[in-house]
């Protein structure tokens, strides 16, 4: 089995053309970009607007970024839809491409399902991709999803599908959970990555095995920064920086100001745009949002258009 993937992933932002088609070009340089800064691709996740990107699309993107030479063991797509048959297809091709892993959404759209039938969803997509090399990632994110990955859950899918079963990413924003996470199942090889760079360095810690946070898209080397030296005496001074720089994107709609940001230090206005329902951010949020990041001396070097 090849080495699994550890570090620092960024849910990688999806630039749109003014028809809201994403623009292929600029997600390639993107990821590249990410990559050049140490950082891996959880390519269509939340922050993505993955679940406003069709499985095509998705596929179509995930294509572009082998063909053009970035390396799928650094990618871990989102490939967990409401429908077990999209989730099928995106997962055996993320695996077809070679792909590190797949982030798995639970099926989202019905509140209140059972353990049971988030079970039976994920037995019968490991089931129907019928790979070894298939690794899934748990995504729990019951803030947006409002359908939780128990932990129970998982204990039973680690008994089922010990292969196939990789790790989770733990979105809850609840250090208690991402604690209990570890407690349990770290020690067993099953990879925790918590969904923010807040918790980086008590993860790391505690046996975690980085972070899969959305402001990686925009702050990805002084991330990895605090994984790579979160033994340093001055771990808890790059934690408090990165919390400070996370802080002022989460006083606005962070998709949509995590591009303004790189519409910004790119020089690409574009990348501003954001897929509806979601809207870009007016005036002066815009003004007020790169007024305190350079404040801070926040910058994004090597950026490209």
């Amino acid at each position: 089995m090849a080495q699994r993937i550890t570090g620092v992933l960024s849910p990688v932002v999806t630039p749109f053309k003014p028809d809201y088609s994403p623009d292929t070009e600029r997600f390639v340089r993107q990821c590249k970009w990410l990559v050049a800064n140490h950082v891996g691709l959880a390519v269509f996740g939340t922050n993505s607007e993955a679940n406003s990107l069709a499985a095509g699309e998705r596929m179509e993107l995930l294509d572009a970024l082998v063909e053009a030479g970035v390396d799928p063991a650094r990618m871990m797509p989102g490939t967990g839809c409401c429908a077990l048959t999209d989730s099928v297809r995106l997962t055996a091709h993320a695996v077809k491409l070679g792909c590190a892993g797949a982030l798995m959404l639970p099926p989202f759209y019905y509140k209140g399902v059972s353990d049971e039938g988030l079970f039976r969803n994920y037995a019968e997509i490991i089931e129907r991709v019928g790979d070894a090399r298939l690794q899934i990632y748990l995504y729990h994110i019951p803030p947006v999803s409002q359908v939780p990955i128990s932990l129970k859950l998982i204990e039973r899918l680690l008994k089922a599908y010990p292969k196939n079963i990789a790790g989770t990413k733990d979105s809850s924003g609840d250090w208690n959970n991402t604690k209990a996470t570890l407690d349990q199942f770290a020690k067993d090889g099953f990879d925790v990555f918590p969904g923010s760079e807040t918790f980086l360095l008590a993860g790391m810690r505690n046996g975690g095995k980085g972070c899969i946070s959305a402001t990686a898209n925009v702050n990805p080397a002084a991330i990895h920064n605090l994984y790579a030296n979160w033994r340093a005496a001055d771990a808890d001074e790059l934690q408090a920086g990165l919390d400070r720089i996370r802080g002022i994107f989460q006083k606005y709609p962070m998709i949509a100001a995590m591009k303004r940001a790189i519409a910004h230090w790119s020089g690409h206005p574009d990348w501003a745009t954001v897929r509806p329902p979601l809207v870009e951010l007016g005036a002066g949020q815009s003004a007020a949002l790169l007024a305190e990041l350079q404040a801070c001396g926040f910058s994004m070097p090597g950026l490209k258009a």
